[in-house]
């Protein structure tokens, strides 16, 4: 069941949601960079927030297909996916639901002139090195926000430094 029309603002009381992002990096100008994309200001849940591209996983999907899908309906893009490196959770106040998100590491394999973002979505987006990732930093979503962390973890693991256990 493909619920793409607002699907972090369907009220799941009580529910588990699976979630996924792309850590989609490349090198610009000999530097690792990660793409971000801002939330629709229309969004009633972290309306404005960069974040990290990707969705709800629907009933029954493998979470890779769906992680997919999601970036193919949100940019109209084709990404190669890596490996999962970071799983947290987090409730969602207004589907008031818990979410379970994993975040792999992914490439375009689509030319990145050709994004195509869905406005309901997101309003803009951003290529950011890891010095430049506390600009994208709002009120809701700062250094202590789980997926920040996993973002900065994202560049260390790209950068060579081993995992800390």
């Amino acid at each position: 069941m493909n619920q793409s029309l607002g699907d972090s603002e369907l009220p799941t009381p009580g529910q588990q949601v699976i979630t996924a992002c792309a850590f989609i990096h490349q090198q610009i100008d000999g530097e690792h960079k990660v793409f971000m994309a801002k939330r629709s200001d229309k969004k009633k849940f972290l309306p404005s927030v960069y974040e990290l591209p990707g969705g709800h996983i629907d009933f029954g999907e493998e979470v890779p297909t769906g992680l997919v899908r999601e970036i193919q309906e949100e940019f109209d893009m084709t990404v190669k996916l890596g490996d999962p490196f970071a799983v947290f959770t987090y409730s969602n106040e207004v589907k008031g639901s818990h979410s379970i998100e994993v975040i792999y590491f992914a490439q375009f394999t689509d030319e990145v002139e050709n994004i195509k973002m869905n406005p309901d979505d997101h309003s803009t987006y951003g290529w950011f090195s890891e010095l430049e990732l506390p600009q994208t930093f709002v009120s809701s979503k700062d250094a202590d926000d789980d997926e920040v962390k996993a973002i900065y973890r994202g560049f260390a693991l790209l950068n060579g430094e081993s995992l800390q256990f």
